[in-house]
């Protein structure tokens, strides 16, 4: 039996058996990360260059973009790697970077989906004080924690699991580097090492999850006491995607890793893997921009004033 000291590289779960279905995984990684890439670019450059979009919402949707762009650029570019050259290796050091980045992306991800959140409960239910709770300091001072927080947590969780004696093997169930994985593979005696960060981390997701859930009843409250049909439809639209979003976020992610054992298999766990993991970053961008006309408008600008040029 091997321990984590003499482990100099990880086995990833093959996205596929066959060499056509590897090729046609890669085609479809590449079609996704580019898509991404290229949709999360546009609203990083619209809300940057546009001056109409220097808000507290499209401020925080700005993070959120660049927050999916280092999500999707951790996981994928290994797992079209590995499925282009037919490997399933990954270095130790590797691993261990790569589960630091998702970590801290995807930690990041949720804290600012919570400081979005809170955005949108200011206001529709306190427009009067938009300007004093959400100005451009109090903005900066809260994505700031938002990265700092998430950078902290990744840190401590990547030290704690690599820090662990690992003894099951290299073999991992997983196409990219995850700590639940990792977890299975340690033959320690200490549950609390173990479990102690990550049920801390859990916790801290579940306050995030109340105090969006409570915002939310608190939205809809606001909403409905709203006379005009109109005036309505205006406020909902606004929460919509930021909606869409979170579910899309935390159902496949709280599904992946809840679900009953019974309907576990390869197949179905790599698809979930995939969902929370590689959609939502490519997805995201289209869910903020469908209803929201100034940010379609400035994507245009910019599109356009680049073809105009060549």
């Amino acid at each position: 039996m091997s321990n984590s000291s003499s482990i100099s590289h990880f086995l990833l779960l093959a996205l596929a058996d066959t060499r056509q279905l590897q090729l046609l995984h890669f085609c479809l990684f590449l079609g996704i990360s580019l898509a991404a890439l290229l949709a999360n670019g546009l609203i990083i450059s619209a809300v940057a260059c546009d001056h109409h979009l220097h808000t507290p919402m499209f401020f925080f949707l700005l993070n959120l973009a660049l927050t999916d762009l280092g999500y999707i650029c951790t996981t994928v570019p290994k797992a079209m790697h590995n499925s282009l050259w037919d490997t399933r290796n990954i270095s130790y050091s590797g691993c261990a970077a790569q589960v630091f980045f998702f970590a801290f992306f995807f930690s990041a991800e949720y804290f600012l989906l919570t400081i979005m959140c809170y955005d949108r409960y200011v206001s529709i239910c306190k427009p009067l004080h938009y300007g004093t709770l959400l100005g451009s300091r109090a903005c900066a001072h809260m994505a700031a924690a938002a990265w700092a927080s998430a950078f902290l947590n990744a840190l401590l969780q990547t030290t704690n699991t690599f820090s662990l004696p690992l003894c099951q093997g290299n073999a991992l169930n997983q196409f990219f580097c995850e700590i639940p994985q990792i977890l299975k593979l340690s033959c320690s005696k200490s549950y609390l090492r173990e479990l102690g960060l990550p049920a801390v981390s859990a916790c801290l997701g579940f306050g995030c999850f109340v105090f969006i859930l409570f915002s939310y009843v608190q939205i809809f409250r606001a909403v409905l006491r709203i006379p005009s049909e109109q005036g309505q439809h205006k406020a909902f639209s606004t929460c919509l995607p930021h909606l869409a979003v979170v579910s899309l976020f935390l159902s496949t992610a709280m599904f992946a890793h809840l679900k009953p054992p019974s309907i576990s298999s390869p197949t179905v766990d790599l698809g979930l893997s995939v969902l929370y993991s590689v959609v939502p970053p490519a997805l995201n961008p289209f869910i903020y921009s469908l209803r929201n006309q100034e940010l379609k408008s400035a994507v245009w600008t910019i599109i356009t004033g680049c073809f105009q040029k060549h």
